[in-house]
């Protein structure tokens, strides 16, 4: 932890931020560090930094801790200032009940099955992808139980005995008399078996005792069709392996949707712009437009305005999580010529000796604001 930056500096936000500050903290600067997309110099150790940092301080427990010990894990030391109790203390909530007759809220029983941690990752989708929904591959380096002990630690069940100094409960009592010639007694965690209640005579060789391996290990993910920019997919059990028989934490995956080069999104509708000639909306035509899905002819009518919006149903986005589909939105811009021929320009000067405005009403309200005199 001595060279560890601060969590909170390393997001950028306020001690006292929310949790809805820092999840769009970790959002936006996920972003900017993904590898895939990220042109940072060390992107890959930043996006791992941020990832840290979140993972810590979205864990209401974990960043009580970080607060208090300037650590997510009370029990790996204290990163700054203070020498913390130990040995025969326990704590505040020891002290305040020797003195007062408090009780101390119960501690988790150190033998019994913890889930193990979640993990975060992202990653990042072509707008195809995100549309249709795909399958794919993410590596990811977490702890696994180790396959040899079967998670006990040890190289045979014969070598787990019973901790003789605390008899398997993990905890020592300790009693002191105090200036006040009170006695006072306190709980801490036995140092003969770090607290958890058993003594392994001979480890396992692959784990070493610790009943979980780190690997590195790729895992297919199925992406729902209709997944958006930013949403979270959450894979139960595939965090990192639980201790002492507990279940495997989580995996959260944020999705990050590159844009596409012609559609846009909102929601499960997309939309795109067709371009159209001054001859295309004067006279009417047919167009053959893309979509999601290939390409459809879409009929323009005689007298087609610019921004004129054609409905194409049921060609949007099929979202599976919700079960509906959208549809595509195909707004007409109309295109004015920067260069013409010599051809071309006669006949625009043809063109504007007629009364081009005589049947549109626009232009009759407009005409007498802008002071506008007929030709």
């Amino acid at each position: 932890m001595a060279n560890q930056r601060d969590y909170y500096e390393v997001l950028g936000v306020s001690k006292t931020a929310s949790e809805d500050e820092i999840k769009k903290a970790y959002r936006s600067l996920a972003k900017k560090y993904h590898p895939d997309v990220s042109k940072e110099p060390n992107a890959t150790e930043k996006f791992k930094e941020v990832q840290q940092a979140y993972d810590c301080l979205s864990d209401p427990a974990k960043r009580e801790n970080y607060d208090r010990y300037g650590t997510e894990d009370p029990m790996g030391g204290f990163s700054s200032g203070g020498a913390g109790f130990n040995g025969n203390f326990g704590g505040f909530e020891d002290i305040f009940s020797a003195f007062f007759g408090g009780g101390s809220q119960r501690t988790r029983d150190p033998n019994g099955p913890s889930k193990g941690s979640d993990l975060r990752t992202s990653i990042t989708l072509t707008f195809e992808e995100a549309a249709f929904g795909v399958k794919k591959p993410i590596t990811l380096n977490r702890a696994e139980k180790c396959t040899k002990c079967n998670g006990t630690g040890a190289d045979s069940l014969k070598d787990i005995s019973t901790c003789t100094r605390c008899h398997g409960s993990g905890k020592i009592m300790t009693e002191q008399a105090t200036m006040f010639g009170m006695r006072m007694r306190t709980e801490s965690v036995c140092p003969d078996c770090r607290g958890t209640g058993r003594k392994i005579t001979k480890p396992c060789s692959d784990c070493n005792g610790q009943g979980r391996i780190k690997k590195q290990s790729t895992i297919n993910v199925t992406i729902p069709s209709g997944i958006d920019d930013e949403q979270t997919i959450r894979l139960s059990n595939q965090g990192e392996a639980g201790k002492n028989g507990g279940p495997n934490g989580d995996l959260y995956i944020n999705v990050t949707v590159k844009p596409h080069e012609i559609f846009e999104r909102d929601g499960n509708d997309i939309y795109c712009e067709l371009p159209l000639t001054f001859s295309e909306v004067a006279l009417g035509t047919t167009i053959e437009v893309a979509t999601l899905s290939g390409k459809v002819n879409l009929k323009i009518p005689a007298g087609t305005q610019s921004g004129t919006k054609f409905k194409l149903s049921g060609r949007g986005i099929n979202n599976q999580t919700t079960g509906r589909t959208g549809n595509q939105y195909v707004i007409a811009r109309v295109l004015t010529p920067t260069k013409i021929t010599q051809e071309q320009k006669e006949l625009f000067t043809k063109l504007s000796k007629t009364d081009e405005k005589s049947s549109n009403s626009f232009f009759d309200k407009v005409k007498k604001f802008f002071g506008r005199k007929e030709k």
